[in-house]
Formats: structure tokens, C-alpha cells, sequence
């Protein structure tokens, strides 16, 4: 499946003032807005995306076991497997781009470099080749979990939202990075299916 982003392209006052919008995110998929997300609403959230029954599933089991005891500190872990919204934070893992901090917030310069340092063919998408090679670039020593979870965030995304060309066109990753690119694209497919 590929993926046209309507032109609309974020502020940095938008997506940089502080505010965690690593929790924007994430909360896309809290289907009841209660601020937890649980194995079937990640489920949910992905069929709206366009993502086929294997995948979504597969992604709500590996998401909410890997994030849920990170965002529950102190308390029992939870057979539900929920992921608390207001913690998320806490779930950051390594070898990742850096573009949220450790609060969740947007940093612009590590978005930027992405592309600066990545984007070879041209600067304003990442080929599937320039995404391996940010992939291996970004590695921490022996995080193999954060390799994994590495792998699997920009694969999903690369799969779904790769334009006609094929390419990842930067907007789109700084919508993923916004908290804007989900609704946007389940829109869009809600609109393809009036239309059927």
C-alpha cells in the first residue's frame, strides 16, 4: 500500500513548544480516549491505517508487551498489557534518532539531521537503501531491543506510507513525528471507502 500525504506541513511552534508530542503520537491509538491504550485498541488503530489483519495484530501484541511495563512504573505488571499515555515517555528505547528527547518533546536539529546526514538521493525523502543505512547509523552497542524496536517502527512506516515513487517523503515522517500523519491517513482511507 502507498501512501499520498495531503501538503500540509507542520510549524515548528506546532510540534516543538515543549509539549510532549510523543504522546500525540501515541494517542491516536487511545480508540476511547481514556489514555490508556490497550492490545485492541493498537489493533484498531492500525486496520485504520491501512494495515492488513497480520500486521495489526502482530503490532498489538509486540507494542503493548514492549511498552506496557515502561509506562506502569511501580505498580504490578497487568495481563492486559496497557500502555499509560502520560508515561510514555518512559518507554523511549535506544538506538533511535533522537528526534523526541527524553520527555517526549520535538527536537528540530535531530529531525533535520535525519536528512542532512541520510537523505543522499534527495533532501526531502529516505530511499529504502538510506533508511538501512540510518537503521545500522543510529545503533547503540548491544541494544539489541532497541535495534529491534528501530527496525520495526520505520519498517511499518516505510511499508505504509511510502509514496507512488516508493520513496519516504519528509513531510510524512515529520507528520508521524507530530502526531498528525494517523488521523490524516484514516481520513483519507474513510473517504476511499465512501467513494467505493
Amino acid at each position: 500500500m502507498t501512501h499520498s500525504l495531503a501538503e500540509s506541513k507542520p510549524s515548528d511552534q506546532d510540534v516543538g513548544s515543549g509539549e510532549n508530542v510523543l504522546a500525540k503520537h501515541v494517542a491516536f491509538f487511545d480508540r476511547n480516549k481514556d489514555g490508556v491504550v490497550y492490545p485492541s485498541e493498537t489493533f484498531k488503530g492500525f486496520r485504520a491505517i491501512g494495515a492488513g489483519l497480520g500486521l495489526s495484530t502482530i503490532a498489538a501484541i509486540v507494542i503493548n508487551m514492549g511498552l506496557s511495563g515502561k509506562t506502569r512504573p511501580g505498580k504490578f505488571p497487568s495481563l492486559l498489557f496497557p500502555i499509560e499515555i502520560k508515561n510514555i515517555a518512559k518507554a523511549k528505547h535506544g538506538s533511535d534518532s533522537g528526534v523526541y528527547d527524553t520527555e517526549g518533546r520535538f527536537v528540530p536539529a535531530k529531525f533535520e539531521e535525519i536528512f542532512s546526514k541520510h537523505a543522499r538521493t534527495n533532501a526531502n525523502y529516505l530511499t529504502a537503501k538510506e533508511l538501512d543505512e540510518m537503521l545500522k547509523a543510529n545503533r547503540e552497542p548491544k541494544d539489541y531491543g532497541g535495534w529491534f524496536a528501530s527496525y520495526i517502527e520505520w519498517k511499518i512506516l516505510f511499508s505504509l506510507c511510502k509514496n507512488k515513487d516508493g520513496v519516504l517523503p519528509q513531510d510524512t515522517i515529520r507528520a508521524v513525528y507530530d502526531g498528525s500523519l494517523f488521523e490524516k491517513m484514516e481520513k483519507e482511507r474513510q473517504s476511499a471507502g465512501k467513494k467505493r
